[in-house]
C-alpha cells in the first residue's frame, strides 16, 4: 500500500476529481489496518458537507443476462449526456486476488476509458459485512468526487442483493428471455425489491421472446404489495448491442427522481438506510471485537470440541464464551481505570 496521505490531501484531491487520490482513498477504507481506519474516518469526516447529490443505482441479474455489457452500454449513454459516473462492484465471493480490477476493466473497455467513467472493484475474497462497509463509505466518496450517478453491481448471489438494497435509491433488476419459464430461478424477495424490470438481449430473433417476458412480468408485479413510494416498478426490454431501449431507461431513472423528491420518499428512504447502517455497522464492531478478543480465541476451540461431542449444547457454549468476553472486557477497563 502506497504511503498515508494526511487527511486534508485525501479531501482536497477528492474534491477536485484526482482518481488517483480518490483509489487511494477507497483503497484506505478498505483497508483494516486500525491505523488506516482511523485515517479513513477521519477523511469521511471531512467529505460529509459535499455527499448526497448523487443518484444511486443498484444493478443485479440473473447469471448470463449482460450485466456487464448492459452496464457499458447504460454508462456510456449517462456519460454522453455530460454526467459523470462511477461503478462500484459488491463481489464478496470473489477469490480472484488483483485478477478482479483486471477482469472489471476488461470487461467494460469503452467505459473504463470515459474520462467521466470510474470503474472500482470491491475487494476480492472480503465478507459480505466488509465488503458493504467499504461500498457505502466509497459511494460518499465518489459522490464528493462529483460523481452524479453511482451504479453498485451485485456480482455475487443471494444475499447481496439485500445489501444492495439497503444502499441504493433504485434498485434494477435484470432478465433474460427465451430460457424457459421467465419466473422461474428468480425469488420472490428480489422480485419485491426491484423499482423497475428490464429484459436485456432485445434484440434479432429474440425481440418476440423479450415481449413475452416483459408482459409476463409485468403481471407478476401487478401481484406484489404496492410499494411505499407510489412508484409502479415498470418493466423494459433493452439491447445493449443494438441501443435500443436504453435511453428510455434513462427517461424512466429521470422520472422516478422527480415523483420520489416530490413525495419526499428519497429523503426519507436515505434516512432510513442511514439509520439501518448504523445498527450494521455495530453488530459488526461488536462481533469483531468478540472474535478478536484473547480470552475468546483461546476458549472457542475448546466450546467448539465440547458441543461436537455432545457435552454441552450450543446455547450453552454462547453463554460461556460471552461470559468469557464480558469479563475480559469488564477486568481489562477496571485495569486501565486504575492505571490512569
Amino acid at each position: 500500500m502506497p504511503p498515508r496521505l494526511s487527511p486534508d490531501i485525501y479531501i482536497q484531491g477528492i474534491r477536485q476529481g484526482d482518481r488517483i487520490i480518490l483509489s487511494r482513498a477507497i483503497t484506505l477504507i478498505e483497508s483494516s489496518l486500525p491505523k488506516d481506519q482511523a485515517l479513513a474516518s477521519e477523511v469521511i469526516q471531512g467529505i460529509l458537507p459535499y455527499i448526497g447529490n448523487s443518484l444511486r443505482i443498484g444493478i443485479t441479474g440473473v447469471p448470463g443476462v449482460g450485466k456487464s455489457t448492459f452496464i457499458e452500454a447504460f454508462g456510456n449513454h449517462i456519460t454522453s449526456l455530460g454526467k459523470k459516473l462511477a461503478v462500484l462492484t459488491i463481489d464478496p465471493s470473489s477469490q480472484r486476488s488483483y485478477g478482479s480490477i483486471l477482469g472489471d476493466k476488461t470487461r467494460m473497455e469503452t467505459l473504463v476509458n470515459q474520462p467521466l467513467a470510474y470503474v472500482r472493484p470491491s475487494p476480492s475474497g472480503s465478507s459480505l459485512g466488509g465488503v458493504a462497509r467499504s461500498t457505502r463509505q466509497s459511494i460518499l466518496l465518489c459522490e464528493a468526487a462529483g460523481y452524479e450517478v453511482i451504479f453498485i453491481e451485485t456480482v455475487g448471489v443471494g444475499q447481496s442483493e439485500t445489501t444492495v438494497h439497503g444502499m441504493v435509491d433504485f434498485f434494477l433488476l435484470l432478465m433474460l428471455a427465451g430460457a424457459g419459464d421467465e419466473l422461474q430461478g428468480i425469488k420472490r424477495g428480489i422480485m419485491e425489491m426491484a423499482d423497475a424490470i428490464a429484459i436485456t438481449k432485445a434484440d434479432g430473433s429474440n425481440i418476440m421472446a423479450a415481449r413475452q417476458a416483459r408482459a409476463s412480468y409485468q403481471n407478476a408485479l401487478h401481484l406484489m404489495p404496492p410499494t411505499e413510494s407510489g412508484w409502479i416498478p415498470p418493466v423494459h426490454t433493452c439491447s445493449a448491442l443494438t441501443g435500443d431501449g436504453i435511453k428510455e431507461l434513462w427517461q424512466m431513472l429521470e422520472e422516478y427522481v422527480n415523483l420520489s423528491n416530490q413525495n419526499r420518499f428519497l429523503h426519507k428512504k436515505r434516512q432510513d438506510q442511514n439509520l439501518n447502517w448504523l445498527h450494521e455497522t455495530i453488530r459488526q464492531e461488536l462481533e469483531t471485537a468478540f472474535y478478536q478478543n484473547p480470552s475468546t480465541k483461546q476458549q472457542i476451540p475448546h466450546i467448539e470440541q465440547s458441543i461436537s461431542s455432545g457435552e454441552i449444547t450450543a446455547l450453552s457454549g454462547a453463554q460461556k464464551l460471552l461470559q468469557t468476553y464480558f469479563t475480559h472486557y469488564s477486568t481489562s477497563h477496571r485495569s486501565s481505570d486504575g492505571d490512569s
